[in-house]
């Protein structure tokens, strides 16, 4: 933390520059809180609250779910691992970006067609209501808190910086991780989806400009020889070609490649069960809006993707002397900042101040814009799956829902704050990583299982959502994120039995295994009857809204 505080400190010391960043982050908020108080104006119903009133267009939706996915782990996270592990780090990258082909081919349109609001819509419609209800809302609370873990560790530093909060103030720094907390509840009270989904795309517009002119400066410095600056970096680095090629991080040993894989499966398949992704295919009016929706986050995410490859090796190869070891000390997550400070003239420079001024404001967007999205994922889930439909059984009015849902992001929020702090030292895309794991775990295969297998049963959802659900957050807990390691949350207690940092090779074999179980030691005539209609429905979407 002590070093971390150093950049912070360093990069505020002058006074025109503290005015720029504070003044930055004061536009940012005031933006997005304008946007928030308009959308709230057309917020009357259920459906403007969980899905914006079903009205936007795929290009809209499609920018907006690039704002959800390009999260503070893309681009805080992932630049910062290709900066300490070179090639192993660029990982990150592609399995984020594969894996939306999984979602396009096989969820996207099937979900919107056959749900209305979220996940556990669709497991229920041809299901026993109570147990497969509350058993998707669990999980879409347990990913969330995951996800939103990896931004406020993020918001952490990016705020200190942006506010002049000196981080050695451990009560300070705290505090402005609760300020993002209020924000994010702010948006998901007053705005719901219409309010959350204008600031999430707004936000992948700033985000997808500040790095375009990154990148562009990065390459100049280099007269846009690409092998020039990956030379540079390797040399940089003091791994040599090393860095540039595949074992620097995972392969050491044959448990690192193990390692290795587990990440590979959770990134792959955890996009398609993310909670606060299939909940946006329900913004768009039709399936084909739905389909043009992921053609259009995928184009934004790919080029995205693409030039995170230019962020972290450009920091490998032009962050230099002390800056280079704090990018080291906070597991990656200055990397960006501090790339911008330096082809911005370096630390002291107006050009290096306002770059990193303008590169900590996009962070900073980028934060409220996921958290917002996460916090009224599961706000939803809890209104709608356990509130209206498991405790009151749908006897429930629209207005009664939409007030419960506000008060879970208050509880969803707090939660999500306290849990934050001792996570500090993580870097952020591994945190996410973990959420993908537990998506690709709990509830994918209880999606998939639900589309296309016609003997899937309420006992086969339930103990397939379960079942990777507890495999997965178990293993995570006896691992070494958790305990025995220097990064973990827990210091000084070591209950770390199980070895891989990311449980996906085993909990999400785990989570199919208990669906096909569940399923074929119990009968569902109603479910299998209803597989027919439900087969219908997802390709044609009719009584999707009903």
């Amino acid at each position: 933390m002590s070093t971390t505080a150093t950049v912070l400190r360093a990069a505020t010391d002058d006074d025109s520059n503290q005015l720029l960043t504070g003044s930055l982050f004061v536009v940012i908020v005031l933006i997005t809180v304008a946007i928030t108080f308009w959308a709230s104006r057309n917020t009357r119903t259920a459906a403007d609250y969980y899905a914006g009133g079903r009205s936007f267009s795929g290009a809209q939706n499609g920018f907006a779910v690039a704002g959800d996915y390009m999260s503070a782990a893309s681009f805080l996270g992932i630049s910062g691992a290709i900066a300490l592990s070179g090639y192993d780090g660029f990982l990150y990258s592609i399995g984020f970006l594969v894996a939306w082909l999984v979602a396009l081919l096989l969820v996207a349109e099937l979900l919107r067609n056959s749900g209305r609001f979220t996940m556990a819509d669709q497991l229920a419609f041809r299901m026993q209501q109570r147990p497969v209800r509350t058993a998707a809302a669990t999980s879409t609370v347990v990913v969330s808190i995951f996800y939103l873990l990896a931004q406020m560790v993020g918001a952490g530093a990016l705020v200190a910086l942006l506010l002049g909060v000196s981080p050695d103030n451990d009560t300070a720094k705290n505090l402005t991780i609760a300020l993002v907390g209020a924000l994010m509840i702010f948006y998901v009270v007053v705005g719901g989806m219409k309010g959350t989904t204008w600031v999430q795309i707004v936000k992948a517009v700033l985000l997808m400009v500040g790095t375009v002119l990154i990148t562009v400066l990065v390459l100049a410095k280099f007269d846009f020889n690409i092998s020039d600056m990956l030379g540079t970096a390797a040399e940089e680095s003091g791994a040599g070609r090393a860095f540039l090629e595949p074992g620097l991080k995972y392969g050491v040993s044959t448990e690192a490649k193990i390692d290795f894989i587990s990440l590979g499966l959770a990134l792959v398949l955890g996009t398609a069960g993310l909670p606060h992704i299939l909940i946006r295919f329900y913004t768009v009016p039709t399936a084909r809006q739905a389909r043009k929706s992921v053609l259009w986050a995928i184009g934004l995410i790919g080029a995205f993707y693409l030039m995170t490859l230019v962020l972290g090796f450009g920091a490998a190869a032009l962050v230099k002397g002390d800056k280079k070891q704090d990018i080291v000390d906070s597991g990656g997550n200055l990397a960006s900042p501090l790339l911008a400070e330096a082809v911005g003239g370096g630390s002291g420079s107006t050009g290096g101040a306002v770059l990193l001024a303008l590169i900590s404001a996009v962070a900073f967007a980028t934060i409220l814009a996921v958290v917002a999205g996460l916090t009224l994922t599961s706000a939803s889930s809890v209104a709608h799956d356990l509130y209206a439909n498991v405790w009151k059984k749908d006897k429930v009015t629209e207005k009664q829902e939409v007030k419960v849902a506000r008060i879970a992001a208050f509880v969803i929020g707090g939660v999500a704050i306290a849990l934050s702090i001792p996570a500090q030292k993580l870097n952020i895309a591994f945190l996410v990583a973990l959420a993908f794991a537990v998506a690709a775990s709990a509830n994918l295969p209880s999606l998939l299982y639900n589309l296309f297998w016609r003997r899937f049963n309420t006992r086969g959802a339930v103990w397939s959502i379960y079942g990777g659900l507890i495999s997965c957050v178990g293993l995570v807990i006896f691992s070494p994120v958790v305990s025995g390691s220097e990064t973990a949350m827990i210091t000084g207690a070591d209950f770390s039995w199980f070895p891989l940092a990311n449980p996906g090779i085993i909990s999400i074999p785990l989570g199919f295994f208990f669906g096909w179980l569940g399923t074929v030691t119990a009968r569902d005539a109603d479910a299998e009857a209803r597989y027919v209609e439900l087969d219908v429905r997802s390709m044609t979407g009719a009584g999707s809204e009903k």
